[in-house]
């Protein structure tokens, strides 16, 4: 049973464990004699064995595996780098696998970190799992262009990327050829690449010293189109502007479902939309409510910001130039629903208080990470809220994350 793994040599600290289930994070948890292991590419009911090496809070990490009893829901990795490239985790099985696992994650991690007993059905909103991704970071170091290995920021040289988008991976195969020319700036360590599948926009993010201008003018003769400030990109019936340092989700077949799934049937008088990035809630909000609260606090996102509102003519959407914990407490109003869409860090103990305090009647929190997010239900639940739905939307297929959308009602 040829796999990825079984080519790995193992040593003479190896032994044998039963993977249990999948963690957040995309490891296989096995236990043996009380001490946890993590073990990554491997699938719950797995047999591996496995060379641990101890990491910090007392968990072991394997640094190698080898299958020795397969799960039935074992596949072929569709990636020629999957395992050594760290961009995808679950490559070694089906997409509606994934899902399910996934699922079992969030239940898992709601209840444990948040004493959320949630017995409801969780929908799971999905779509093509493949080159889905419309922004990817390659990293360049000694003539290779990449990504970083699992683990490690040691660089994979890629050709190209089962899950960017078609753009994006003639960009990634260009790339490769071209750091290896003598007009490659040898300083330079990274960049971001993001694709409306018509037109690329490039922003450094690392590098030694300042990248001259007569780079960007040299990529211009062989990379896709490419955009000097701002992209502008088409979801939803509307036109976002997105510049340089600005965040939009990366899945370019879901934005309209996570939208959908977000706002519901919501409508009324007031709403507030926190953490509201270039608009990608707002404006969805403001052909449904009277006055929307868009919170920013980003330079360059608010300014997209007013001007994805200006531009669809939403006079009845008020940019708010700065953070979550800056505007509630001067909060007036009393929002008929506050939309909260976080940084991976959650809403964090004074956002939590200050919407406490107010108590709209509806929240809905779109979060990128289950733990977080169950730290934050902890202290919203007692304080007046009960939850109506939980939806998990699979924005990463073959990765482990995901994002997870809750409604919650005043109780």
């Amino acid at each position: 049973m040829p796999t990825h793994i079984t080519e790995n040599k193992l040593n003479e600290a190896t032994t044998a464990v039963d993977i249990e289930k999948l963690v957040y994070g995309g490891e296989g948890l096995a236990r043996q004699e009380g001490q946890v292991i993590l073990v990554p590419f491997v699938l719950p009911g797995e047999k591996v064995s496995v060379t641990p090496e101890r990491v910090k809070n007392g968990l072991m990490r394997a640094s190698t595996a080898q299958v020795l009893q397969r799960s039935p829901q074992r596949i072929e990795p569709r990636c020629e780098y999957f395992a050594d490239c760290g961009g995808c985790h679950l490559q070694q099985t089906g997409h509606v696998y994934q899902v399910e696992q996934k699922l079992a994650i969030l239940r898992e991690t709601l209840q444990r970190l948040g004493s959320l007993t949630y017995e409801a059905e969780i929908p799971a909103v999905s779509g093509e799992p493949w080159n889905y991704r419309n922004r990817v970071q390659l990293h360049f170091q000694d003539g290779k262009s990449g990504f970083h290995r699992a683990g490690s920021h040691d660089i994979r040289s890629v050709s190209h990327c089962e899950i960017a988008s078609p753009l994006l991976n003639q960009t990634i195969a260009l790339l490769q050829g071209a750091v290896r020319q003598t007009e490659w700036p040898k300083f330079l360590r990274s960049l971001e690449i993001f694709s409306n599948e018509s037109q690329i926009q490039i922003t450094v993010l690392d590098s030694n010293r300042a990248v001259a201008a007569r780079f960007f003018d040299w990529t211009k003769g062989f990379l896709p189109p490419q955009v000097d400030g701002a992209i502008e990109y088409q979801a939803l019936g509307h036109t976002f502007r997105i510049s340089r340092g600005s965040f939009f989700q990366t899945n370019r077949f879901l934005l309209d479902q996570l939208v959908n799934v977000a706002l519901g049937d919501s409508s009324g008088e007031h709403a507030v939309d926190l953490y509201a990035g270039v608009g990608l809630f707002t404006l969805p909000l403001s052909q449904r409510f009277k006055t929307v609260d868009a919170v920013e606090r980003g330079g360059p996102a608010f300014h997209d910001l007013e001007w994805n509102a200006a531009h669809a003519g939403a006079t009845n959407i008020r940019p708010r130039r700065g953070s979550a914990e800056e505007f509630l407490p001067r909060n007036e109003g009393k929002p008929e629903l506050i939309v909260a869409d976080p940084p991976r860090a959650g809403l964090g103990p004074t956002a939590t208080a200050e919407l406490l305090r107010i108590l709209p009647p509806q929240l809905t929190i779109v979060s990128c990470d289950p733990a977080t997010l169950a730290r934050d239900l902890r202290k919203l639940l007692p304080g007046g809220y009960a939850v109506e739905k939980i939806t998990l939307v699979d924005l990463f297929p073959q990765t482990y994350h995901f994002e997870t959308v809750v409604h919650l009602r005043r109780a």
